[in-house]
């Protein structure tokens, strides 16, 4: 089992990482609020991670905090929740946020996330309501500075909009909500991202 990989961060694609650990590339996929707080390209990064094996693949999730990854561990426990749906609960809303939801049964609030329709959320309520006291929740790291310039944006739009399709969204929605996005134009794509997840929840 892997359970933490510390390298460079040689290449970020929402929701793909790639870390060079002493010359081995490890491919990571990541929730939206890991990306959130990533290091610049050719930075040190330290995550800690998950392997799933399934019969055709081995797939490796990151996360930015221990809370993340135990919260990732109990939805793939749920009956029906996979780990890419895991993945996009984890994107769209927070931990702290999620776990509100649970103990309020606030199931409106959870059928906005891309792939949860009412038996699922209904189920995540169920399940989840004992694993929850097992979730430490802490304090979210503060977002940095992801402003990006001109010359950024058309490239950062494509990859916003590229990131929510694998998150689960269909090709139009994102692009909607991408577009929806105050002065889209001067954020990166991991800010379009976070904005675009947060208007969809609200």
């Amino acid at each position: 089992m892997i359970g933490r990989l510390r390298g460079v961060l040689a290449e970020k694609q929402a929701p793909l990482v790639l870390i060079d650990v002493q010359g081995v590339g490890y491919e990571v996929s990541a929730p939206m609020s890991t990306f959130y707080v990533l290091p610049d390209l050719n930075q040190n990064v330290t995550l800690l991670t998950q392997l799933i094996v399934r019969e055709d693949s081995q797939t490796l999730y990151g996360f930015a905090s221990e809370d993340e990854r135990s919260l990732f561990r109990s939805l793939i426990r749920v009956n029906g929740v996979g780990a890419k749906l895991a993945l996009a609960i984890l994107s769209g809303i927070s931990t702290a946020e999620f776990i509100q939801c649970i103990e309020h049964e606030d199931t409106s609030m959870l059928v906005r996330l891309p792939g949860v329709g009412k038996k699922t959320a209904e189920r995540l309520i169920i399940e989840m309501k004992d694993r929850i006291k097992e979730l430490e929740c802490r304090t979210t790291a503060p977002m940095p500075d992801t402003a990006a310039s001109p010359a950024q944006a058309n490239d950062a739009i494509g990859d916003a909009v590229s990131a929510l399709v694998a998150l689960g969204y269909k090709a139009p929605d994102a692009s909607r909500m991408i577009r929806q996005v105050k002065n889209m134009s001067s954020f990166s794509s991991e800010e379009l991202i976070r904005q675009a997840l947060q208007a969809a929840v609200k």
